[in-house]
């Protein structure tokens, strides 16, 4: 009779375990709700959400979706989960404030973890709007205009405040169109430069002085720029005009550009990164990665004539969804007519579709998944440049 007690005992701690357990598992359930509803692609967004296992529960971690917490801590108390709130909001306090960037060299690499080995997950020019949200070391997680996420280090770009920034936003600025150029200490081509010069680098303007644009870099350096490199930036967006035959001049501009993984420049692109450019210099933001690409504009039907495609659309690659695989898309290319497509691959190149060309690609005819148009008279706007607040 003496054991009935400790037994009694057992039987109370294997209980509230077990109570304590589904509590747990439900609050997970909540976590990858809201991550679902919230962040469902964490290239452009950040939730890095964790409950702590043991009582009390810890609720930590960051996330960049302020919505998100609110939600997530009503739906934990709504379903009578105890717990502490740690989780902390970016961008971060210790960042006192200045909370944007400007990159300041003329191609910044953008990585997707805080150290110089990690791997490159895109680029971004000159000249283009920041969003930061905390920093390790010498690192600073960032946001680019297209949404995506990554690190940087404190020697591609300029931090400011939004006093700052909102008053960059609002100068006149210049955009550099040829696809390489400098930027000069002096009106004169024989000055030193200032610094190498892209296609998409961005600066304020400053003066007209004939042959020569003056200049404000991000950094509050001042240059000079041949009036042949660069335009005004409003007067060039007003013009440009997302036609087939532009969208294909430029990407023919881009023939023999090496292929670089994460690279969205004149200096090397991966495939999302030519089309990127490309789509960017006739006034459109598309998103990042082909598997991000693929989810804007109307959707094509195609047989194996590819007679429904048009010049201009976007042509994607990858796995097709199957009974127990969903699709998956790995690679983009730009249609040019005639079953022919020009796409980065080792190099900017045309191939074809056509078993009978002599560019033929069975690999790309064997993996090719779909086809979407943006060049309609139904664009969505949310792609075109002249809408996005960080460009007007």
């Amino acid at each position: 009779m003496k054991f009935l007690p400790w037994l009694a005992l057992a039987g109370s701690l294997l209980a509230w375990n077990c109570t304590d357990q589904a509590t747990y598992t439900r609050a997970i359930e909540l976590l990858e709700e809201s991550r679902q509803q919230f962040c469902p692609d964490k290239r452009v967004c950040i939730w890095e959400v964790d409950l702590s296992q043991k009582k009390p529960f810890v609720l930590k971690g960051s996330t960049n979706i302020p919505e998100a917490k609110e939600l997530l801590l009503q739906k934990l108390t709504d379903a009578q989960i105890p717990f502490m709130d740690s989780l902390q909001v970016l961008p971060s306090v210790d960042l006192e404030g200045k909370h944007f960037g400007l990159v300041c060299v003329s191609v910044c690499n953008i990585r997707s973890e805080p150290k110089h080995a990690s791997e490159l997950a895109t680029q971004a020019t000159l000249g283009s709007p920041l969003m930061i949200y905390e920093q390790r070391g010498d690192w600073f997680r960032v946001q680019t205009p297209d949404k995506y996420i990554g690190w940087l280090d404190n020697g591609g770009f300029t931090r400011c405040d939004s006093a700052t920034w909102e008053n960059w936003r609002r100068a006149e600025k210049l955009l550099v169109t040829r696809e390489f150029a400098l930027a000069y200490h002096a009106p004169d081509l024989s000055s030193p430069s200032v610094s190498d010069l892209v296609s998409g680098c961005l600066f304020t303007l400053l003066e007209n002085t004939g042959q020569f644009y003056k200049i404000g870099f991000p950094d509050g350096r001042i240059g000079f720029v041949s009036v042949e490199d660069a335009q005004p930036f409003l007067p060039w967006l007003s013009t440009v005009n997302p036609e087939p035959e532009s969208i294909l001049r430029s990407a023919f501009n881009l023939m023999g550009r090496p292929y670089l993984w994460g690279g969205t420049s004149v200096k090397g692109m991966d495939c999302s990164g030519f089309t990127k450019m490309v789509f960017f210099q006739n006034g459109l933001l598309l998103p990042r990665d082909a598997s991000q690409q693929v989810r804007v504009g109307d959707d094509i039907d195609t047989d194996t004539t590819f007679s429904s495609l048009e010049p201009g659309d976007l042509l994607f690659f990858g796995r097709k969804a199957t009974e127990g695989l969903p699709e998956k898309i790995t690679h983009v290319a730009i249609y040019i007519g005639a079953g022919k497509f020009i796409h980065a691959s080792s190099q900017v190149k045309v191939e074809s579709l056509l078993p009978a060309d002599p560019n033929y690609s069975d690999y790309r005819r064997s993996t090719f998944v779909r086809a979407k148009r943006l060049l309609s008279t139904h664009l969505d706007s949310m792609t075109l440049l002249r809408n996005q607040p960080v460009f007007q």
